[in-house]
């Protein structure tokens, strides 16, 4: 019995991450049992001995998302640009692997095509993702580490922009780390605090 529950677990996960691939790939107008079910080699019905309707699906989908989410934030008690590092780094490669979750949280059709309660939960991780940064960013300006001449929600903007960019990117799986490192090098130059001449030299012109 216990096996026969973990097969049926895992063929859950299976499905789940096929449509996030079949969302990815064709967007979410076309996840249908029939797509899902050609997509993992099973029967329509099938389907239905895992999840009894295609909203039951996609509320777990929206759960999966959820949990690969929540897994990408560090420890809290880590120095905040440390946090912010890896955080950028654990999103692009987790979100990267499957990009099927990337088009459900920043797309407006793919939160509009969902139940009314996934969208929100939806829109939930995206407002504490931003929160979280926004956070860190803060908190590294407080302690001299991140220039302070723009507002933490400016700098989170960027932020968010990188991580959603590295998510998108086509590299291979070889490339993926380097590609990472280098984009989040470039990332915290750029955040890098602004010396205070130039600052002031800044102002004057204007």
């Amino acid at each position: 019995m216990a096996e026969l529950r973990r097969s049926s677990e895992a063929r859950q996960v299976e499905l789940i991450d096929a449509a996030l691939q079949i969302i990815a790939t064709k967007g979410i107008a076309a996840l249908t049992t029939r797509s899902l079910a050609d997509h993992v080699g099973l029967s329509s019905g099938a389907i239905f001995r895992h999840f009894a309707t295609l909203q039951d699906l996609l509320d777990a989908v929206v759960t999966r998302v959820e949990a690969v989410l929540e897994a990408t934030y560090p420890p809290a008690d880590l120095p905040p640009v440390e946090r912010l590092d890896r955080f950028i780094g654990a999103r692009g490669e987790v979100v990267g692997a499957r990009i099927g979750i990337l088009r459900l949280v920043i797309s407006d059709q793919f939160l509009l095509a969902l139940p009314a309660r996934g969208s929100e939960r939806l829109a939930a991780c995206v407002k504490r993702s931003r929160a979280f940064v926004v956070e860190c960013v803060r908190d590294a300006q407080r302690l001299g580490a991140v220039r302070d001449d723009l507002e933490p929600d400016v700098l989170a903007s960027i932020v968010m922009g990188t991580i959603q960019m590295h998510a998108l990117s086509k590299a291979s799986a070889e490339r993926r780390a380097a590609e990472s490192r280098r984009m989040r090098d470039g990332l915290f130059t750029l955040l890098r605090p602004v010396p205070a001449a130039r600052v002031t030299r800044k102002r004057s012109a204007s």
